[in-house]
C-alpha cells in the first residue's frame, strides 16, 4: 500500500476538513435525552426512541378501586403494597397473573389512582410496552436521577421461544451491582403463571446439557417478584356482584332481576364470565337505556 504523506507545511489547511468531519459525527450521534419533568403529569408512556422520551398522559383510563369485585384479597395486597411505596416505605415488585379479564391491569391503575388520592402527586405511573422490556435498564437509569417515586408497569408480559428479553427483566429484578433505584417499583401482569410459553420451556428441557438448570433459569423469573398474586375465573355469584356494582355506580334504571337475566344471556353469548365481560355488558346496557357512563 502506498502512503501519501500529508502536507505539514500548512497545518491550517486541514482545519476545514477536520471541522466538516466533526460536524458530521455530531449529526450522526443521537441527541442527549433531556431530563424528563416527572412533575408534568401523574402518568407517562415510555418510548425508547430514538430519541428516548417519556410522554405525559393527561388522563389515565382507570376505574375506581371500589368497583373491582371478586378480587378482594388481591386488591388488598396490591393496594397495601402500593400505598407503602407511595409513603416512602419498603415495598415489593409485583406480578399479577392468571385468568383473562379479571381486573389485573385495572387493579394496578386503580391502586395508583388511590395512592395519589391519599397523597396527591406522590406516585408517577410509567407504562412500558412488552416489546420495549429490553430497554428497561435504560429507563431505570433515567428515573434513578429523579426524586419522584415511580411505578413502572408492563401489561400482558410474557416471553416466547428464542426471546432473550427476559434477561433484561431478570437483571432489573435481581438488582445488579447498582441495585433497583429506591424510587422505582416494577409491576407486571400476565396470563401465564411463569411468563414462559410451555413449548419454550419444553424446548429448553430437550436441548440443554443440564435441562434442570436451563429450566430453572427461566421459570424462576417469576420468583424474583416479591408479590406473586393469582387471579382466577369467577363464579356466577361473583359475576352478578360485578354487574350490580357497575350498574349501581352508573345509576342504571333496572331491577336486580332484569340485570341478572340480561347479564346471564350476555355471558352465554360471550362464552365467559369475568370482570371485563361484566364491564362490557354494563356499557352495552347503559347505551340501550340512554345512560352516560363517561367511559
Amino acid at each position: 500500500m502506498i502512503r501519501v504523506p500529508l502536507p505539514l507545511s500548512d497545518p491550517h489547511a486541514l482545519l476545514p476538513t477536520l471541522t466538516r468531519i466533526a460536524e458530521a459525527l455530531e449529526r450522526l450521534a443521537p441527541p442527549a435525552l433531556a431530563k424528563p419533568d416527572l412533575g408534568a403529569a401523574d402518568a407517562f408512556v415510555w418510548h425508547p426512541g430514538p430519541p428516548a422520551r417519556l410522554d405525559p398522559v393527561p388522563r389515565v383510563s382507570a376505574v375506581n378501586i371500589t368497583l373491582l369485585q371478586g378480587v378482594e384479597r388481591q386488591k388488598a395486597l396490591v393496594l397495601e403494597n402500593t400505598l407503602r411505596f407511595a409513603r416512602g416505605l419498603p415495598a415489593n415488585n409485583a406480578m399479577l397473573w392468571g385468568a383473562r379479564g379479571m381486573g389485573k391491569s385495572s387493579l394496578v391503575k386503580a391502586a395508583h389512582a388511590q395512592a395519589n388520592a391519599e397523597a396527591p402527586g406522590a406516585l408517577a405511573l410509567i407504562e412500558i410496552q412488552r416489546e420495549d422490556i429490553r430497554t428497561l435498564p435504560e429507563l431505570l437509569n433515567i428515573l434513578r436521577a429523579g426524586d419522584r417515586r415511580c411505578l413502572v408497569f408492563c401489561d400482558d408480559l410474557s416471553f416466547e421461544r428464542e426471546d432473550a428479553d427476559y434477561k433484561a427483566l431478570k437483571s432489573v429484578l435481581d438488582g445488579g451491582i447498582e441495585g433497583r433505584p429506591a424510587n422505582v417499583l416494577f409491576y407486571a401482569t400476565s396470563n401465564r403463571r411463569h411468563l414462559m410459553a410451555r413449548d419454550m420451556i419444553e424446548n429448553e428441557r430437550s436441548t440443554a446439557i443440564n435441562p434442570g438448570e436451563a429450566i430453572e433459569e427461566k421459570v424462576s423469573l417469576s420468583d424474583r417478584f416479591g408479590l406473586w398474586i393469582g387471579f382466577h375465573n369467577c363464579d356466577q355469584d361473583t359475576f352478578f356482584a360485578m354487574v350490580e356494582g357497575y350498574a349501581a355506580s352508573f345509576g342504571l334504571p333496572a331491577t336486580t332481576d332484569e340485570l341478572r337475566r340480561a347479564a346471564v344471556e350476555w355471558s352465554v353469548t360471550r362464552g365467559a364470565r369475568s370482570g371485563r365481560v361484566a364491564w362490557q355488558f354494563v356499557q352495552d346496557m347503559a347505551g340501550r337505556l340512554g345512560v352516560k357512563t363517561g367511559a
